[in-house]
This record gives structure tokens, sequence and C-alpha cells, in this order.
């Protein structure tokens, strides 16, 4: 199962080349994430972990410019350990030609200590098993 969303291309995502600043797509990597796991993960799981980015691996496919409206969608890979790897993917909703990819090693850490820590069981029912289709 994934987690989707849409995003037009405004005026303030763009760089000097009329295209989405590369750090755009970080952050909407980030945005999509974050809301995944907010979407999915009870309160009581969500006020005891962190996760941290450990590793972002981007491969820019094609440009997207301004009025293009993007398909966002992602879903966990795999994971081991404390860290779970998640996939972003990025398309243009009208063509259908993909924009970026993203393979992101995120980290769980323990809320109070800051230590990383094995993704426990309550979490990976929610995410481990709600992998792409």
């Amino acid at each position: 199962m994934t987690y989707e969303m849409t995003k037009e291309v405004e005026r303030d995502d763009l760089d000097e080349l009329e295209h989405v600043n590369n750090v755009r797509y970080v952050q909407w990597i980030q945005d999509i994430s974050k809301a995944h796991w907010e979407s999915r993960a009870p309160e009581s799981i969500r006020k005891k972990v962190i996760w941290v980015v450990r590793q972002h691996l981007i491969q820019y496919k094609n440009a997207a410019k301004l009025g293009d409206v993007l398909q966002i969608r992602t879903f966990i890979e795999k994971s081991e350990g404390a860290i779970s790897t998640r996939v972003v993917e990025m398309q243009d909703l009208q063509t259908g030609q993909p924009i970026v990819r993203s393979e992101t090693e995120w980290c769980l850490l323990d809320g109070q200590s800051l230590r990383p820590m094995r993704i426990p069981e309550e979490i990976r029912s929610v995410f481990i098993e709600d992998t792409h289709p």
C-alpha cells in the first residue's frame, strides 16, 4: 500500500533555469514521508520515537516546470534493525513522465535518549507490512 499526494509547481519552486529547484524536491520527499507517518502511526507511537534521515539517494529523471502537477507517492521498501528505506516517486500527472525517484534511509531514534532503536512490532505492523503493491 502506498501513500499519495499531488503538488502543483509554483513560481517559488523554480530555480534560475525555470525548473523545480533540487532543494524543493528534497523538501517534498520529507513532506510526504512525514505526512505518511502522521496519517498511519497512532499518536501514542509518534510521541515515543523520532525518525531522522541517514541518507538520501535521489535520481532526477526529468525536469518539472511551472504549472506542472506532480503525483507523489511513497512506500516502505524494507526495514532492518533501526533503519527503514522509504521510496518516493514523482511523476507528471498529465504526461506520466517520471520526474524523481528517491530512496531514503531513515533511522528510528528513541524520543528520550535520542539513540537508535530497533523498529518495534507496533511500528512494523503499521508500516513494514504496508509495502508497495
